[in-house]
């Protein structure tokens, strides 16, 4: 897989937000990158980047999820021995979204928020010292068909801290999505999203 040319920029990071006051840590590492993408720079790669250096856990957090990259680097995270939990908006549950039984069909913990007409959240911490986020949504629409930007501030422990804080806010609130055999909707099945060793069971049907 490409791995993308990243400029990252060693700054010593000072956060200030009306409601949460976060303490500079020291240097911290950042990293921006925008889709459809600018140059070496893409936003999905960023993601999957920063998915691929978790060593002990990720913690997402995602109104829409259908990006089958990050979907598979997600998983990928999983057999490696990384502790991936998702919280996934309700809207996840559609018609339009299989990827959420997806995940929880590999095994992956996933809840689903129903406390909002939106849980329009897209970040994920990465073993409690890094942070993504910014507009960008896991989508395939997002990172091909939109104008979106993607931050990750690592090595800062306070920042991240306050995302932890929420992502299990979120968790506490939300209730577990059961691992079925095939996903309800099917489409990720019959798009060929499931592998062969993930345990899900295909479809008899013909494609």
């Amino acid at each position: 897989m490409k791995t993308a040319n990243f400029k990252w920029i060693y700054v010593w990071f000072v956060a200030a937000a009306t409601l949460v006051s976060v303490k500079p840590a020291g240097a911290a590492e950042v990293a921006v990158a925008f889709s459809p993408g600018i140059g070496d720079l893409n936003a999905e790669e960023l993601v999957i980047e920063t998915i691929g250096t978790a060593q002990h856990s990720i913690r997402l957090a995602a109104y829409a999820f259908t990006s089958k990259p990050i979907a598979r680097a997600l998983l990928a995270a999983k057999r490696r021995g990384v502790d991936v939990q998702a919280v996934l908006d309700k809207s996840n549950l559609g018609e339009r979204f299989g990827a959420a039984q997806y995940l929880a069909n590999t095994g992956i913990p996933v809840r689903i928020d129903s406390e909002y007409a939106a849980m329009h959240d897209k970040f994920m911490v990465i073993d409690s010292h890094t942070v993504q986020t910014g507009s960008f949504s896991y989508t395939s629409v997002a990172a091909r068909g939109n104008a979106e930007n993607a931050m990750v501030v690592r090595n800062h422990a306070n920042f991240a801290s306050e995302y932890d804080a929420e992502w299990r806010r979120l968790w506490k609130e939300s209730r577990p999505l059961a691992r079925n055999e095939v996903p309800r909707n099917g489409n990720f099945v019959d798009m060929h999203w499931v592998e062969h060793d993930t345990g899900v069971r295909r479809p008899a049907t013909p494609h």
